[in-house]
């Protein structure tokens, strides 16, 4: 009796293992499926958040009109690419993107716009950054692809890739 329980328990932990992984793969094909016009930018990230000391620059309300919220999956695109992603301003549609750099995808919304230094081609908030570099040591995060996504309905977040 508890040989066949165990046999069951493990199966049902494969078949959940299997599930998991599948979704994971088809979520990551849909994301890919709604890209704008599969236009990719690549350049480097930063970080924005106007709470820590040093930033003189802007200030706590983005262009869309929110406040700036570090705990948000949320970033600033390069003022020149304002258009391709959806012309970010007060009253606008939310934008979003697919975010890609060090093995790891994410989701975010694009709330603001801002002269970034050359090279540099997106913002990200404390709470993005801190996904691409957990200690924010980097400072930078080199040749991360920026990849607009088509409509207002995506769930801000880590993509988990299996």
């Amino acid at each position: 009796m508890v040989v066949r329980v165990s046999a069951a328990i493990r199966g049902a932990a494969i078949v959940l293992i299997c599930s998991s992984a599948a979704m994971a793969r088809s979520e990551i094909r849909a994301v890919h499926s709604y890209a704008a016009d599969g236009a990719t930018f690549v350049g480097a990230a930063s970080m924005y958040n106007p709470y820590q000391p040093g930033y003189r620059e802007g200030g706590t309300e983005t262009s869309s009109g929110e406040h700036y919220d570090p705990s948000a999956w949320a970033a600033a695109i390069q003022a020149d690419l304002r258009e391709k992603f959806g012309g970010v301003r007060r009253g606008n549609a939310t934008s979003y993107a697919l975010v890609e750099g060090i093995n790891k995808k994410v989701i975010v919304k694009i709330n603001d716009v801002g002269p970034l230094k050359p090279g540099r081609i997106i913002d990200f908030d404390e709470r993005t950054m801190r996904y691409f570099d957990p200690t924010l040591r980097l400072g930078l995060i080199h040749s991360v692809k920026v990849t607009p996504l088509y409509g207002d309905d995506w769930l801000p977040g880590p993509i988990a890739e299996r």
